[in-house]
C-alpha cells in the first residue's frame, strides 16, 4: 500500500527542475554478473514519467565494468587497472545499448557523456559540459552519464560515480540528486540486524552520519553507503536536496515525484550556492594546503575576509597560482577552499609576512591577498 504525501517532500519535488538519478551496478545487474533487461525497462518507464511532469533527467550510471567482466566471463572483479579498463571498455557499448534500446520505446534517444575529473577542473571545460547538458535538454535526448573508466587513472578519478553524480548535480538549475542503490536508504543500525530502521528525514548533517554507513562496498560497484553519504554531505552544502532509495523497486522516481516517504531525504543546508563558487568549493580537488592561525580562520569563516600572508603558518603541496587550495586550520582540518593568487614557491615565502613585506620577499606584491574573498567558499 502506497505511503501518503509528504508535505516537505512535495515542497521540494514541487521546485526541482532536473532529477539527477544515480544508478548504482547492483541496480542493473543480475547475480550473474549480467546486465538485467527488465531493470532498463522499469527504469526507461520511471524516466518518461518524470519527463511527462515537465522535469529533465540526468542519469549518472554505473554498470560498464559489471557489464564487462559478464561479457569477458570474469569470476571476479579484476584488481589491476588495465584489466579494469579493458571490462570498462567492453561493457560501456553494451550499457549505452541497453539503455538506447530501452528508451527507443518513449521516443527518447541515449546520449552517452563519459568523464574524468578534468572535465571539473578547467573552468571552460566545466562551463561546455553544462551547455552541452543544457542543449541536449532541447532534444528528445536522456544523458547517460558515467566516468571514463577506459582511461582514468589514480589522478583524474572520481572514485566512484555517487561523487560524479554530485558535481552533475552542481552543474544544474533546480536539482533534485537521486542516489538509487539496492537498499531501501540510510539505516540508524546495521540493516542486517533486526529492528533497524530507515531514517525517513535529515535535516542537517552531522558528521556522525557517517558512523551509521557499514564499511562494506557494493559487490560490483566501486561505493557503499560511506561514498554515498558523502555525495549527499557535498550536493546539500551548495544548497540541493538529496535522496536515497532502492532502485530495484520498478516504481522509486514514481513515488518520489508522488511525494511518498520513500528512502531517505537529506535537506539542502541554506540557500543555493552560486554557481562560480560550486566549482571553487566542490568541483575541484584541492591542489594543497595553506595551514592559517586562529585569527585568520576566523576572519574567513566568520567574517567573509580575504586571506592574507600573515595569517598562513605553512604552506602544503606543490601548486600553481590559479588553482584550489584548501584552507586548514592547525590541527589540519579543513574549512574552506579557493583559487591562490600565488604558486607555493612564492607562497612559501611570503607565509606569514604583512603585505609591506612581500615586495621584498618577491620583488613586487602582484597581489595584496593570497586568496580574495570572491574566490574563496567556506566548506564548513
Amino acid at each position: 500500500m502506497p505511503s501518503s504525501p509528504n508535505l516537505v517532500r512535495r515542497e521540494i519535488v514541487q521546485t526541482a527542475r532536473t532529477l539527477v538519478v544515480k544508478i548504482g551496478t547492483n541496480v542493473l545487474s543480475q547475480d550473474d554478473d549480467t546486465l538485467d533487461n527488465s531493470r532498463f525497462e522499469a527504469l526507461a518507464a520511471q524516466v518518461h514519467a518524470v519527463r511527462q511532469s515537465g522535469r529533465q533527467v540526468v542519469l549518472v550510471s554505473s554498470g560498464a565494468i559489471g557489464a564487462g567482466i559478464g561479457l569477458l566471463g570474469l569470476k571476479t572483479r579484476p584488481k589491476h587497472l588495465p584489466h579494469l579498463q579493458a571490462a570498462a571498455a567492453v561493457g560501456q557499448a553494451h550499457l549505452i545499448d541497453r539503455y538506447d534500446d530501452a528508451l527507443k520505446r518513449y521516443g527518447y534517444h541515449a546520449a552517452q557523456l563519459l568523464l574524468t575529473a578534468n572535465d571539473f577542473r578547467g573552468r571552460a571545460r566545466y562551463l561546455n559540459l553544462r551547455n552541452t547538458l543544457r542543449t541536449l535538454f532541447e532534444y528528445n535526448v536522456i544523458p547517460i552519464v558515467n566516468e571514463n573508466d577506459t582511461v582514468s587513472v589514480h589522478e583524474i578519478r572520481f572514485g566512484d560515480n555517487d561523487r560524479l553524480a554530485a558535481l552533475v548535480t552542481n552543474l544544474l538549475e533546480s536539482p533534485l540528486l537521486v542516489i538509487l542503490s539496492v537498499i531501501d536508504g540510510l539505516y540508524d543500525g546495521d540493516p542486517a540486524r533486526p529492528g533497524s530502521k530507515v531514517i525517513p528525514l535529515v535535516k542537517s548533517w552531522d558528521d556522525s552520519l557517517l558512523n551509521l554507513a557499514t564499511s562494506g562496498k557494493s559487490t560490483r560497484g566501486t561505493g557503499g553507503m560511506q561514498s554515498k553519504l558523502e555525495a549527499a554531505r557535498s550536493a546539500t552544502a551548495v544548497g540541493e536536496n538529496v535522496i536515497i532509495a532502492n532502485g530495484r523497486d520498478a516504481t522509486v522516481l514514481e513515488r518520489i515525484l508522488a511525494a511518498e516517504e520513500v528512502g531517505t531525504l537529506f535537506l539542502a543546508k541554506g540557500k543555493s550556492i552560486p554557481a562560480w563558487k560550486r566549482w571553487i568549493g566542490y568541483s575541484l580537488p584541492p591542489r594543497g594546503r595553506y595551514f592559517l592561525d586562529d585569527g585568520a580562520r576566523k576572519a574567513i569563516a566568520q567574517r567573509g575576509r580575504s586571506l592574507l600572508a600573515i595569517g598562513i603558518t605553512a604552506v602544503e603541496g606543490d601548486f600553481s597560482k590559479g588553482e584550489v587550495v584548501s584552507l586548514v586550520d592547525q590541527g589540519g582540518a579543513e574549512f574552506a577552499r579557493g583559487l591562490t593568487n600565488f604558486g607555493s614557491h612564492d607562497a612559501r615565502r611570503i607565509a606569514g609576512k604583512r603585505t609591506d613585506q612581500i615586495a621584498e620577499a618577491l620583488g613586487s606584491v602582484p597581489y595584496d591577498e593570497v586568496i580574495h574573498c570572491d574566490n574563496l567558499v567556506v566548506t564548513a
